[in-house]
């Protein structure tokens, strides 16, 4: 009896071997875990179409694009009163709510206060002011540093919001710039 046990403990251990071998990767070919890996490319370019909410007539595009020194952020918007505008990236791209405040606060990771653009310590998602010129137009152009398109800042899947005023730059949490008069979702652009 010991010595069939033996015999078929020797057969069982012999399947096995050919099972594992005939699963494991060939020399020269990579698991699958490497490939998932190499399938995921880097988020170089993305845009945002704004629409405008409820009552609103503000529309424009803002896209992102990864440069030298950071990412560069682009924007052109119509329908605007003339003068300063708050603009910032919100933590959610949810547009559901006709008022613009499904998409959330500022995009804030790492929980710091609220300021402009160059200040030394502001909110990821603070891009200051756009300026609108009398034809109801308004252009904005500048390389953020800490603005990401990929990682912990990524704003892929966030919105961006303009407010209706200013962003006077210090008022916490928001800058005091009003309600939110256009959004949108910010999403992988073709590079």
């Amino acid at each position: 009896m010991r010595k069939n046990f033996v015999v078929l403990n020797g057969v069982i251990a012999i399947i096995l071997l050919i099972i594992t071998q005939s699963c494991a990767p060939k020399s020269g070919q990579q698991s699958n875990a490497g490939m998932e890996k190499a399938t995921t490319p880097e988020v170089t370019k993305a845009i945002c179409v704004l629409t405008p909410t409820d009552g609103s007539h503000v529309t424009g595009t803002v896209t992102f694009t990864k440069v030298d020194g950071g990412v560069q952020v682009v924007a052109d918007v119509k329908g605007l009163a003339p003068g300063k505008h708050g603009f910032h990236v919100h933590e959610y791209g949810d547009i559901s709510s006709p008022d613009g405040k499904s998409t959330g606060g500022h995009f804030n990771p790492e929980n710091v206060n609220h300021g402009g653009p160059d200040a030394a310590v502001r909110h990821v998602g603070d891009l200051g002011n756009i300026e609108v010129g009398a034809d109801s137009t308004g252009h904005y152009e500048r390389v953020d540093k800490m603005i990401m398109l990929n990682g912990p800042h990524s704003v892929i899947g966030r919105a961006i919001i303009v407010h209706s005023g200013e962003d006077d730059l210090t008022s916490q949490p928001t800058g005091a710039a009003g309600s939110r008069v256009a959004e949108g979702v910010i999403g992988i652009a073709k590079p």
